[in-house]
């Protein structure tokens, strides 16, 4: 049973991730070898594809016993959860030779995850997302923030522990704000100079330190289109693996249509109807198109403009 109404895509990770049990090495370790588990090859962030029975797009899965061979070892693993008895792993490879070229031939392609993310299955999705965020963080953080020392793998790829000083390090994810602001049935986006021509968006912006969502989300307003928030609704959330982020969608009203870029973050801010947002999100309006819909952005938009926000 879903536990929003709204799903963005890269939510609704099926898995049960057992996180109780991954200290269990021996647990761990016979799951890795045992004949039924299977494991997801990732090779530069992104996932082995291969066409279903019914002609779609789906995750190619490969026996965890040689998803462990690809591996060498647990530092290139992660223990991703359970299929309801199944075990699933993922392996991380780099490197500039693509592995469908030499131990993977014949078991699939490599598809860049923005590019297949809607045509996957939407639990597919997610489970990529999460194995995808997952190594970019261990990929930055091989060594102890505290001392310095390379860093060991431990509890099934979801912490890191220093031999050296024996500080334990865990997975940080940074929470973004990004927010529709509202004000008498028009709605504003923004756009960036390095986006694509015509290409608008919502605002958005990292959470700082010691800062609520709504204090946040406030700020972002503030500092990049002058706005006043005077009331903020929550929309819903999407975990967003570039590299590491939970974008927290929000709905903004504010005091005014005085709306101006800081010409730093954004060089155009444009309000839009609620007829002109569903013709954005159609297809685009008056030279102007929005986010796909892959992006919590889209979502945003489309929810407001439907008036389901």
């Amino acid at each position: 049973m879903p536990l929003s109404a709204i799903s963005n895509v890269f939510s609704g990770n099926p898995l049960n991730r057992v996180s109780e049990r991954r200290g269990d090495q021996a647990w761990l370790d016979g799951l890795l070898t045992d004949a039924g588990s299977l494991a997801l090859p990732l090779w530069n962030g992104q996932p082995l594809t291969e066409t279903g029975k019914d002609g779609g797009t789906q995750l190619a899965y490969v026996p965890a016993h040689m998803g462990l061979e690809l591996a060498g070892g647990w530092e290139r693993l992660l223990f991703l959860g359970l299929w309801k008895e199944t075990a699933v792993f993922a392996v991380d490879m780099e490197g500039g030779l693509d592995p469908c070229d030499g131990p993977l031939a014949g078991l699939g392609a490599f598809k860049d995850l923005r590019a297949v993310a809607m045509a996957l299955p939407a639990a597919e999705a997610a489970i990529t997302a999460t194995a995808k965020g997952m190594f970019e963080w261990r990929r930055k953080h091989r060594h102890c923030a505290a001392c310095g020392e390379q860093s060991e793998v431990a509890e099934g790829g979801w912490k890191r522990v220093c031999a050296s000083c024996n500080a334990e390090h865990f997975p940080r994810t940074d929470p973004v704000v990004i927010m529709l602001a509202t004000f008498e049935g028009r709605c504003l986006l923004g756009r960036q100079a390095m986006w694509p021509k015509g290409m608008h968006s919502a605002l958005a912006g990292f959470l700082e330190p010691g800062e609520t969502v709504e204090e946040a989300c406030a700020r972002e307003l503030m500092e990049e289109a002058g706005l006043t928030a005077t009331r903020v609704h929550y929309h819903s959330t999407q975990p967003w693996p570039y590299p590491n982020s939970l974008m927290i969608g929000l709905i903004a009203e504010v005091d005014s249509a005085d709306a101006r870029p800081d010409q730093t973050e954004l060089e155009a801010v444009r309000w839009f109807t609620r007829e002109e947002a569903r013709q954005l999100i159609a297809g685009g309006y008056d030279g102007c198109f929005a986010p796909p819909p892959l992006a919590i952005a889209h979502q945003l938009v489309k929810s407001w403009a439907e008036g389901e926000a």
